[in-house]
């Protein structure tokens, strides 16, 4: 899996200044892993006409280390006021606290059979042929939003939707995704409409469900003595823990103080940030980790046999390190708020000028030798805390524990179908995310 470099940098220095960056992108989009094994090796920080590059793993970890001087504020023109367009304030401490509370890492079993259950439906009413990406790769995550996370009544279409166009605006429409002016219009656009009707529909859930919520809690403490009976004498109720609620229902179902300033708007706003977090970003993880096994028939061989273990680790392991190779983005990007001199004291420390666009190459931080031993050799057993597939730092996933049963039990359940294959390759239609795969099975 090595790959051969091509003197990037010469091509680079060459150029005239305004084509600087521009070449960078197409080799970031095109060839990111000779290219950045040649950052590593010649110019580590790589400062060009429209932001610095930084390819080590030390490096990243440094910069996504410190949200107060290098900050997510290119999130707040696309995010608003949610907790993840906030830097080390007080407003992200608590809300993350707060969400991830909520998020019971005590229901991973059972979201794991959830998603189990969910995709093992879509492949077998699909018949043996599917279009993988849609109509299950954006499926399975749109109705886990449903029945996990509570955003319940709407159609799976439009949670898509909504997903699909803040994931677009926010990650992949910034100035150095070098977009034209029509095509930043036109992704602005979409946000806007599909914001609208997001916070619409949100509107219309809290409305819906509090009375119902409120009601079942006054039922809650009128039968309280029945409950403790029926705990005290009947095994029954203390075996087999299910799942019988959904975080809109446990957020609606918890009053906070008013110093907690977590009140109903807050509670919208995280419910909306639920929705916008999940779908997109599982859709591509899956279909890029399914396309890389597949390709590769040795590695598909060892996947298929730990897919059918009911021990998931191994086959987790396979999956995580798949997507070290092929994760949804090489690299995350901040904006620099101070003055600041990175990797201080070696040879290629680099002052970064307060206003600077700054992209961490996770990607290339993955195939660093310091974090990742033998890193052009694909090893499932690798130290879990090396990768990046769900952020660093103050900034890592909000999701992520749910991501790590959600992403490798999608995965799973495809690989099981005996005899699956893939017709052609991801088609991208020219966008950032995967938008066609063909699969079929038996």
């Amino acid at each position: 899996m090595s790959e051969i470099t091509t003197n990037y940098l010469e091509r680079y220095d060459a150029a005239a200044e305004a084509d600087k960056f521009p070449l960078v992108r197409q080799w970031m989009d095109n060839e990111p892993l000779p290219f950045f094994k040649e950052l590593r090796a010649k110019r580590p920080i790589l400062v060009t006409p429209a932001c610095t590059l930084l390819a080590l793993y030390d490096d990243v970890t440094e910069v996504l280390d410190m949200p107060k001087v290098f900050t997510v504020e290119l999130y707040v023109a696309k995010q608003g006021n949610y907790l993840m367009a906030h830097d080390d304030d007080a407003l992200h401490t608590r809300e993350k606290s707060i969400m991830m509370g909520l998020l019971n890492r005590d229901d991973l079993p059972q979201i794991r059979t959830m998603v189990a259950g969910i995709a093992k439906g879509l492949l077998d009413k699909a018949g043996g042929r599917i279009e993988v990406v849609y109509d299950y790769c954006r499926l399975v995550p749109a109705h886990l939003v449903q029945d996990y996370f509570g955003l319940t009544g709407a159609d799976p279409k439009d949670l898509i939707d909504w997903s699909y166009w803040a994931q677009y605006d926010t990650f992949h429409n910034q100035p150095f995704d070098l977009r034209t002016p029509a095509e930043n219009q036109h992704i602005v656009d979409n946000h806007n409409r599909t914001s609208a009707l997001l916070g619409k529909y949100i509107t219309g859930l809290i409305v819906r469900r509090l009375p119902m919520i409120k009601l079942g809690q006054l039922l809650s403490l009128l039968l309280a003595p029945w409950h403790l009976l029926k705990k005290l004498f009947c095994k029954q109720a203390a075996a087999d823990k299910k799942l019988s609620d959904d975080i809109v229902a446990r957020m609606l179902r918890t009053s906070f103080p008013a110093a907690v300033d977590f009140d109903i708007k807050r509670v919208g706003t995280n419910a909306g940030g639920l929705l916008i977090g999940a779908i997109e970003t599982t859709s591509q993880a899956v279909a890029q980790a399914i396309q890389f096994l597949l390709d590769r028939p040795d590695l598909l061989a060892k996947a298929v046999a730990a897919a059918k273990s009911d021990d998931t680790k191994a086959f987790d392991g396979i999956v995580w390190e798949a997507m070290r190779f092929v994760p949804i983005a090489p690299y995350m990007f901040r904006k620099s708020a101070v003055e600041y001199t990175v990797a201080k004291g070696t040879d290629r420390a680099t002052t970064i000028p307060p206003g600077t666009y700054v992209l961490p190459l996770t990607l290339s931080a993955m195939f660093d030798p310091k974090a990742f031993e033998s890193p052009e050799e694909f090893i499932p057993e690798r130290n879990w805390y090396h990768y990046f597939h769900f952020g660093f730092g103050s900034h890592d996933c909000l999701g992520k524990y749910v991501g790590m049963v959600l992403i490798p039990e999608m995965v799973r359940q495809v690989l099981l179908r005996p005899g699956i294959k893939a017709h052609g390759s991801i088609d991208y239609k020219n966008g950032p995310f995967p938008e066609q795969y063909d699969l079929s099975w038996g």
